[in-house]
């Protein structure tokens, strides 16, 4: 049987460490051994290298057969009860006895596979009695601790006692994953790193999450040699998950970096709250030291313990921040000042307004005019700013604490606006927007961050120096803290809703001014409809008489005279019953108010009576359908069928004679969509027509398809048409063809 390593030679280096296969790395530390397993007969597929450093058994004679013959038969027996009841965790190892060397094993699936680590047994077992203390302790540290520094602190301090590390370290990430030494336990006569920082490239993205997936990490010795781990060649390349795994070999690139610390031994315990790293409890040996399974157990412990106060004192360090900030905005809220602009001004000076978010500066644009109050922006700037946030920003807010990164020429402001959260308010650019200025902030850091990658003749390398490198954060404010943004939402959507009740009564004392002015243009205009209606009134009467007394003196007259004068002085009877309409409908408040039974019949004939002249000058041919009663108003119907009419006679076509059919109908169909019965009256006529495409043009008020020098006329008369049907709860409609004449549909409601 042919068997080969399955180790990854890939090369690693600084420049591809972002990518390293970290999980598959093909070894493992010296410090145990490793068999990976599969299928009912539980057939060993991997092993360790130094499996016959443990069990005598060389990888060649354990790999292609069952695990079974490795143990004794009470051990199998165990073993097999073991995976079955496969714990959740790896804390709780498995004793087995091979080749009389006693062995401790845990395991883990590793896709179809099931990976066996095993090391030797430890001289000192779990302690139920030391985990009782060791918790009654933690349960003292949370009760004596007043803040979540103090309690890491009392963690670092126990974990030291449990490990016997030379350094224990609270590590604590940014948004960036940058990390900061938060807490720190050391022996004596050793450089403290308490409050340092150390960039995120020194934790790739793929070892942040072998942290959350693996929660401890043991080095014993960071100078070890890596064991390759073998299986049978089959031809095809294979590799081996073990993100799970105690015993994985960890990247060469970061045992040089420990090695170039000085470091000989590592232990690291993952802090993982709310599905994130937050942190890590790492432990620093100047010397090789391997730990006992019992010792691991406990010290991964206290990371529980922590993660589960993590939250919990986050919380409670927030309280008291929030316990004044929301005082403030209750003061503010509770005010209940109404809003207007003066009031505003008043409000803009408040003093917390500037200290529910603890802000330098505060200001609010409303309609483009700006109150403010503290360290701001001027106009200019501030209005280009809104403008910015609400192209750029698909949100009603915006919260940052370095608007240089993201505002160009932020750099600039940063003297009041190196932070800034905007909320919006509502319609247009109106938003408020508190300041915070610049805060120069010293930065310690475990040797200077842009240098932490040397080259020389071999390559590049980890860095090897980690002097205090101090550096001076410009740009940036303090950053906002969660309850001064909640704080900041809150008054916002408060000062909104003001806001929109300011407009609102704005817009009622604007309707009540425009409604008086209205009323007082009312009663104007009736007096004007009053003094024009008796003013045209007594010329008409005039007519009249004057007609009378011809007719009666002047008893020889030709024929035609007297039908002539009998003809103005009806039409004058026709104006004064037209003005006593208008004037009568001019006083009715609401047009239903005004509607009477009208029988159509009457009013046309009425219109043809007024037009005769046209209609014989004009040889025209008029075909009347019986009409129906309507509910309308007479006047305006003879306006309507006066318009249709002389427009039919007005763009006839030269040398033909206008025929005008005026039918009638009752249909369903409905231009308003369905559902009711309509009268369709329809006036068509043979004249020159017009292109459909204009069909809704010609109801708009002065347009015309034609020049004035060709037919006279002002635009208007179809407007009004529409108007008059649009009073009378209808609609008019128009349908036409060039040179072959058009057709007005016209649908009054039953």
């Amino acid at each position: 049987m042919k068997i080969r390593d399955i180790v990854n030679r890939d090369l690693v280096s600084l420049e591809n460490c972002e990518s390293e296969p970290i999980h598959i790395p093909g070894s493992i530390q010296p410090h145990g051994f490793l068999v990976a397993i599969h299928g009912k007969e539980r057939t060993i597929d991997y092993c360790s290298g130094n499996i016959h450093e443990y069990i005598g058994i060389r990888p060649e004679q354990a790999l292609g057969k069952s695990i079974s013959v490795l143990l004794t038969p009470s051990d199998n027996d165990s073993l097999v009860d073991y995976l079955e009841r496969r714990p959740t965790y790896a804390d709780a190892p498995l004793r087995l006895k091979i080749a009389n060397v006693q062995l401790e094993c845990v395991s883990h699936q590793a896709q179809e596979r099931t990976i066996l680590e095993f090391e030797r047994e430890s001289q000192a077992p779990l302690d139920n009695q030391a985990l009782y203390v060791q918790t009654r302790q933690f349960i003292n540290n949370i009760e004596t601790s007043s803040s979540l520094r103090a309690l890491c602190q009392s963690v670092a301090d126990e974990v030291k006692q449990i490990t016997g590390y030379d350094r224990v370290m609270i590590y604590r990430f940014d948004e960036q994953y940058n990390g900061e030494i938060f807490a720190e336990s050391l022996s004596e006569n050793i450089e403290p790193f308490l409050g340092l920082h150390y960039p995120h490239s020194g934790i790739p993205v793929q070892a942040r999450e072998l942290y959350i997936k693996n929660l401890l990490r043991l080095i014993p010795d960071v100078y070890y040699k890596p064991v390759p781990v073998f299986t049978i060649d089959s031809g095809q390349a294979k590799a081996l998950d073990m993100s799970f795994t105690a015993l994985r070999s960890v990247s060469p690139i970061h045992l040089q970096y420990l090695q170039n610390m000085g470091v000989g031994a590592t232990l690291t315990i993952s802090l993982v709250h709310e599905q994130k790293l937050w942190g890590l409890i790492a432990c620093h040996h100047y010397s090789p030291k391997y730990l006992s399974n019992a010792i691991k157990v406990s010290a991964k412990l206290q990371g529980h313990f922590l993660t589960s106060q993590i939250k919990v004192r986050e919380a409670n360090e927030e309280y008291s921040i929030s316990k004044n900030v929301d005082a403030s905005l209750q003061t503010l809220i509770s005010d209940n000042i109404p809003i207007d602009h003066e009031t505003l001004q008043t409000l803009i000076n408040r003093q917390e307004l500037l200290t529910i978010c603890h802000a330098s500066g505060v200001a609010i644009s409303i309609n483009n005019k700006i109150y403010r109050a503290g360290n701001t922006l001027n106009d200019d700037e501030l209005t280009k700013l809104i403008r910015w946030i609400v192209y750029h920003t698909p949100y009603p807010s915006f919260i940052t604490d370095r608007l240089y990164v993201e505002y160009p020429g932020g750099e600039r402001l940063t003297d009041c606006a190196a932070g800034v959260i905007y909320h919006s308010l509502g319609a247009s650019n109106n938003s408020i927007v508190w300041f915070r200025h610049e805060t120069l902030k010293e930065v310690h850091w475990g040797g200077d961050p842009q240098k932490a990658i040397l080259k020389d003749e071999r390559g590049l390398h980890p860095r090897k120096s980690f002097a205090l490198w101090k550096e001076i954060v410009k740009g940036r404010s303090n950053p906002w803290l969660k309850p001064e943004t909640n704080a900041a939402a809150n008054f916002a959507h408060f000062l909104q809703r003001q806001v929109h009740l300011m407009f609102i009564t704005e817009e009622e004392a604007r309707y009540r001014e425009l409604s008086y002015k209205l009323q007082e243009a009312n009663a104007e205009l009736e007096n004007i409809n009053w003094i024009s209606a008796h003013d045209l009134k007594e010329p008409l009467r005039k007519i009249q008489v004057f007609a009378s007394r011809i007719l009666e003196k002047e008893k020889d007259l030709p024929g035609n005279v007297v039908k002539s004068v009998n003809r103005m002085s009806a039409s004058a009877q026709r104006m004064q019953t037209l003005i006593l309409d208008i004037l009568r409908y001019s006083r009715v408040t609401k047009i239903k108010d005004a509607v009477v039974p009208v029988d159509l019949n009457q009013v046309l004939k009425q219109c043809l009576d007024e037009i005769k002249e046209e209609i014989e000058e004009q040889n025209a041919t008029v075909q009347v359908e019986p009409l129906p009663v309507i509910n309308g108003i007479a006047f305006m119907l003879n306006q309507l069928f006066l318009n249709l009419l002389r427009n039919a006679l007005k763009f006839r076509k030269a040398d033909v004679p206008p025929i005008i059919k005026i039918t009638y109908t009752t249909t369903l169909e409905n231009p308003f969509g369905p559902g009711k019965k309509f009268h369709l009256i329809s006036v068509s006529d043979n004249g020159i027509g017009f292109g459909n495409d204009f069909k809704e043009d010609i109801f708009d008020v002065f347009t015309r398809l034609h020049t004035r020098e060709t037919y006279h006329g002002s635009g208007i008369g179809l407007a009004v048409c529409r108007k008059i049907m649009q009073n009378h709860g209808g609609k008019i409609v128009a349908e036409g063809k060039e040179g072959q004449g058009a057709t007005f549909r016209m649908y009054f409601p039953l």
